[in-house]
């Protein structure tokens, strides 16, 4: 009460204007545009990370040669590309989820490196000896000995992708949660911005939750050695 509406509003009013916004029928509609450009942007950057980490971990001379790329890549603000893909790829949902796979990317792509660079060399040789082929000691053992730093990389990734499309919807959009806060930020409309806020906040912590959910049912022997 000692601050009017527009500069710190109070959670009644916050939660008034959630409902008056519900209402409309408008708050879905802009969760879920920022929602599929950040699963999308996501899965990209899944998609082209993991691999490129396998590859780079089993070479270590390529790594040496890509790194300083990647590096001088990842050193660039995401704020800073996010405008030159809009131009490039227009408003739509594209530039967004492109913007979200670039913020995702590089997290997957180092916890992979780690991840797949940890196997025991010993456990890869005795395989071997065995006569286990390549593909069995991939599936066998290089994925499940990497699959707990693999989901660190995924975890942050995911969470990491929500920033991304918001900043890409900040750089130009007619949707989304980040849309919604620089509209209302021009309108003074400060309780919508929370709504927005508080969307974003509910979109990372379900993100999270389910990678958290994959990992207990992918890695149940972190899960004894926990007990």
């Amino acid at each position: 009460g000692f601050y009017p509406s527009f500069i710190l509003p109070s959670p009644g009013e916050v939660w008034r204007r959630w409902q008056e916004f519900y209402q409309q029928r408008l708050f879905l509609h802009h969760f879920a545009a920022t929602f599929f450009e950040a699963f999308g942007g996501f899965c990209v950057a899944a998609a082209t990370a993991l691999p490129l980490s396998y590859f780079l971990a089993g070479n270590p001379f390529l790594e040496k040669i890509f790194t300083p790329y990647i590096v001088g890549l990842q050193a660039v603000p995401i704020l800073a590309l996010a405008p030159l893909l809009v131009i490039w790829f227009g408003f739509g949902m594209t530039s967004k989820v492109l913007v979200a796979a670039l913020a995702a990317f590089f997290p997957i792509l180092t916890n992979g490196v780690v991840g797949f660079r940890g196997t025991d060399r010993r456990f890869r040789e005795m395989m071997a000896i065995m006569g286990a082929d390549r593909k069995t000691i991939f599936w066998q053992l290089e994925i499940p000995s990497a699959l707990p730093v693999l989901f660190g990389g995924l975890r942050l990734g995911l969470t990491l992708s929500v920033i991304g499309a918001v900043v890409g919807e900040f750089a130009g959009a007619g949707r989304g949660l980040g849309y919604l806060v620089n509209s209302a930020r021009g309108n003074f409309d400060t309780p919508l911005i929370f709504v927005a806020l508080m969307g974003l906040a509910f979109l990372g912590i379900g993100f999270y939750l389910l990678l958290s959910g994959l990992e207990y049912l992918a890695v149940p022997w972190k899960r004894r050695q926990s007990r």
